[in-house]
């Protein structure tokens, strides 16, 4: 017999002890982490169904260009420098996030109902308004203010401010921080709408229906764990995600392991069937196995969402490189001629390569994007883009551009929401940036780097099963989700049934699994006795029952 084929035997002589500790260890493992967690389970995978079909509540692009008045440019009197100078000089370093032209309603009119106002989000994220009238700033908006705003943005006469609030159910997460406090507007409709309107900037920044508010209950609120006391504060909601579905891993885990252990594919148990369990054992048995790999999947990709160890955050910081991209941003407009489209609803100005551009959107959500000094048509051309590229990286060799008219593996949405056509342009740095860009106005839609991409096949894919060859035929997407969704939830739904009863009858046998006589159950299989040197532990006799 050669060194190796005794090397594996020694091996197992060693550990051959610590065994039965070892296996005990993972059966309580599995049963008291089951027992706390499959009732979580079951509300991640039904929770799950639901979403794939009604999202958090959020106010879509379409549904704020819809409740906008109709822009009136004959009635704005100030340029938008003048209240560009109103901010910070080290805030008017940096381009801002947004800088718009809306209309807004007047709680008092006088001759008009409405007003124009210039709109600011700065490059630190803090949101202003001022008149476009009389360069007066806005806010803070009360409550007779947001009535009149809530009324004309929803057309209807009845709507009203109920509450003022700092967050609620749906308004918690973090983006919408610099635009508290919130009115929470009533509007009165048979569909229960509910508008929240900054008290900060008078602006709708929210809204809801009941249909929503109903399923996100049954859905995302319990899935993100996405309650109010907890998602008011970020790190301990982080931190509590993390470890709960740290746990979570821990058992699906332990489960795919004993699960293993248990089967019998070749030598049956007396009762004729590859598991010794009978009862809702046997369905979390045999269910466990063919569907435990998906639930390993789900909730580790799920652990990974939450980026743990900030594995997936960008290296380096990309403020200056943007700037560079953008250049001095300028918004110096002598006058304001009249849209270029005949119901626009929105003027935004940008800036690329110290060019100020204004970007008009109607109604309809469509875009027309002019040199606010020449009036002419903004055209992106593979000159400027390379040309902005390498003001973006100028250390990095010519980036390579590519042109995406369709959604593909790394730009996608679930429900069409992306830009197309974009500029991909792919450098070879250490981290391997990609710039998206609209060809539209020349600004830079995402930066991702080699981790973030690996997120996304690491936590999208198997989470979402977001594969391009599957996203791409819907209804395909939502069968399939669905079918590995319900026998996710079968797995846990039997984990469930027999914790309960565990927990009911902590002394009593579980009916169906025979394991009187060892772990192993069926009178115990003897340890490996086929493996020379170990001699078999004997069904490890003191470790009684899973």
């Amino acid at each position: 017999m050669s060194a190796s084929d005794t090397a594996a035997p020694r091996r197992w002589a060693a550990v051959a002890p610590a065994w039965p500790v070892l296996r005990r260890a993972l059966y309580l493992t599995h049963r008291w982490l089951g027992i706390a967690g499959c009732l979580l389970f079951v509300i991640w995978f039904l929770s799950g169904l639901v979403m794939m079909f009604v999202g958090y509540p959020a106010l879509t692009q379409a549904e704020r260009l819809t409740g906008l008045a109709p822009l009136r440019t004959d009635q704005v009197r100030v340029n938008p420098a003048a209240v560009w100078r109103e901010l910070p000089d080290a805030v008017r370093a940096r381009p801002p996030r947004r800088m718009t032209l809306e209309m807004m309603a007047t709680a008092t009119p006088e001759g008009d109902a409405f007003q124009p106002v210039w709109r600011v989000v700065d490059a630190k994220g803090r949101a202003h308004a001022w008149s476009a009238v009389n360069g007066r700033a806005l806010g803070p908006v009360d409550a007779t203010a947001a009535t009149r705003i809530g009324q004309a943005f929803s057309r209807s006469p009845g709507a009203r401010v109920v509450e003022t609030l700092d967050r609620d159910q749906w308004t918690v997460p973090q983006g919408l921080d610099a635009l508290r406090p919130l009115h929470r507007v009533e509007v009165g409709d048979a569909a229960g709408t509910m508008l929240y309107i900054s008290a900060v900037t008078g602006e709708v920044v929210r809204d809801t229906t009941r249909h929503e508010r109903f399923w996100n209950w049954l859905g995302s609120v319990p899935h993100w764990l996405y309650f109010t006391p907890l998602r008011a504060d970020p790190p301990l909601w982080r931190t509590v995600v993390l470890w709960v579905s740290g746990a979570g891993i821990a058992s699906a885990v332990s489960g795919m392991v004993i699960g293993l252990m248990r089967v019998r594919l070749r030598q049956r148990f007396k009762n004729g069937s590859c598991s010794p369990y009978r009862g809702w054992m046997r369905w979390h048995h045999l269910t466990g196995l063919m569907g435990g790999l998906l639930v390993c999947t789900w909730v580790a990709s799920g652990w990974l969402s939450m980026d743990p160890n900030r594995w997936f955050q960008r290296t380096g910081s990309d403020e200056a490189a943007q700037l560079r991209w953008q250049g001095p941003f300028t918004p110096d407009l002598s006058a304001l001629g009249p849209p270029p489209l005949p119901d626009a609803r929105e003027l935004q100005l940008l800036s690329f390569d110290g060019r100020l551009l204004m970007q008009w959107r109607d109604a309809a959500g469509h875009r027309q994007v002019v040199d606010a000094r020449t009036g002419t048509a903004f055209a992106l051309s593979d000159e400027d883009l390379t040309a902005a590229a390498r003001r973006f990286m100028p250390d990095a060799t010519p980036p390579a551009l590519q042109w995406l008219d369709r959604e593909d593996a790394h730009w996608y949405s679930h429900h069409g929401t992306r830009v197309l056509p974009v500029w991909r342009v792919r450098f070879t740095d250490a981290a391997l940036t990609w710039l998206h860009v609209d060809p539209a106005n020349g600004q830079i839609l995402g930066v991702s780097q080699a981790q973030a991409r690996w997120r996304r096949w690491l936590f999208n894919a198997p989470h979402s099963l977001d594969f391009p060859w599957l996203i791409q035929r819907r209804p395909l997407w939502e069968v399939v989700t669905g079918l590995l969704l319900a026998a996710g939830s079968i797995v846990a739904i039997s984990g469930m049934v027999i914790g309960w009863r565990r927990l009911r009858h902590p002394s009593r046998r579980r009916s169906g699994a025979q394991d009187a006589k060892g772990a192993d159950g069926a009178k115990g299989t003897k340890g490996t006795k086929g493996t020379k040197g170990a001699k078999g532990t004997k069904g490890a006799k003191g470790a009684k029952g899973a």
